[in-house]
């Protein structure tokens, strides 16, 4: 039998490229700390929250999380999302 790798929720978060550029950008539902991934960097695939579909890797997208993280978080990297472009642009 194979090995199965631990929930993605279970595991740490993964630091953030310290390097790459911020900005904090207000949204109906909060203030957003948002970083703009280029296609060289982008070597996963992900879901957009947005409109559910793929990003495939290799793809320039955001990545953005909450200011404030919810109650009882440890860290807010732990609840990034990866966004379209094109959709996190369209959010109000």
């Amino acid at each position: 039998m194979g090995h199965h790798r631990p929930s993605k929720h279970l595991r740490a978060a993964r630091p953030l490229n310290v390097g790459a550029m911020r900005t904090a950008v207000q949204k109906y539902d909060g203030r957003w700390i948002v970083q703009q991934i280029v296609a060289g960097r982008s070597v996963k695939e992900y879901r957009c929250p947005e409109c559910n579909r793929m990003i495939p890797a290799g793809t320039a997208h955001v990545v953005a999380w909450l200011e404030t993280p919810p109650i009882g978080a440890i860290s807010p990297v732990e609840f990034r999302h990866h966004f379209h472009t094109s959709c996190w642009n369209r959010r109000p």
